[in-house]
């Protein structure tokens, strides 16, 4: 482990980290001395180290322990995620349309679903460790909160967030890149472009009644560590599809399942 020499900065760091990813530093004298030890190796991991430690410790609260806490300047990670959704589906896709130039649109976007679908997501967060660093309330800690595929989708995208928000588009695209080169490279998902039915629904809905199918959360259920959302699927004023899960995208995943099953029974008008 190196030492901080006097005058070496965060942006130093992350230029050395970027050539040499396995190097590690002690810089418990540039931040708060606990929390900095406790992110060190995950700072690591990222090849990227925060010069504003509270970004990336924001991107690890879940709401449950900002609920618990009570305390309005307790931020959590949900804004984050929304950020880190659309840099990762950007950069995705980017890489996307180079690996796969003889591809159609549709097949682009069925390739892309199926790369950042939960359980893909939940896979990349397990290969960084990210369940350990989270910041949860006891009711998620002592459901298995950690181990969660919702809580770690959700998590990746919010340090993507982050790091997107401090070092630019330039380090976000260098990390996602990265997770996902062994991927790319082997042209294959976790559970594959196959099973992505909002992809399947809104290819249909475009080619045959040109309209875009749109989702609508009608409840929520539960306590925050034990939310569950249930959402309907309309094609313009009938609605084709419910679902429910322990997120919106799963829930939203389980609508255009239903829907697409109604639509081949024929039991949705479709002309």
């Amino acid at each position: 482990m190196k030492k901080i020499a006097e005058g070496l900065t965060l942006r130093n760091i992350n230029a050395i980290l970027a050539k040499s990813p396995k190097t590690t530093f002690c810089i418990d004298d540039l931040m708060n001395p606990a929390e900095s030890k406790r992110l060190n190796p995950l700072q690591v991991q990222l090849q990227y180290v925060f010069q504003d430690l509270e970004l990336l410790i924001q991107a690890l609260t879940h709401r449950s322990y900002a609920h618990e806490h009570g305390d309005p300047g307790t931020a959590h990670n949900e804004r984050l995620e929304f950020l880190g959704d659309t840099v990762l589906g950007v950069v995705l896709s980017h890489l996307l349309y180079q690996k796969f130039p003889d591809l159609s649109e549709g097949e682009l976007s069925k390739l892309r679903a199926g790369l950042v679908n939960e359980q893909q997501l939940k896979q990349l967060a397990q290969g960084l460790k990210l369940g350990k660093y989270l910041r949860l309330g006891r009711g998620e800690e002592v459901t298995g909160g950690r181990k969660k595929s919702s809580l770690l989708a959700d998590a990746l995208e919010a340090v993507l967030g982050a790091i997107y928000l401090e070092g630019g588009y330039d380090q976000a695209s260098r990390l996602i890149r990265g997770l996902y080169r062994p991927h790319l490279e082997a042209g294959e998902t976790v559970s594959g472009p196959a099973l992505d039915s909002k992809t399947d629904l809104q290819e249909y809905c475009q080619a045959v009644l040109k309209s875009t199918p749109t989702y609508e959360v009608i409840r929520e259920e539960g306590p925050a560590h034990q939310k569950v959302f249930y959402v309907k699927v309309r094609i313009g004023n009938q609605f084709i599809g419910q679902g429910k899960g322990h997120s919106k995208k799963t829930a939203e995943q389980q609508a255009a399942e239903r829907a697409m099953v109604r639509i081949r029974k024929r039991e949705v008008i479709t002309d």
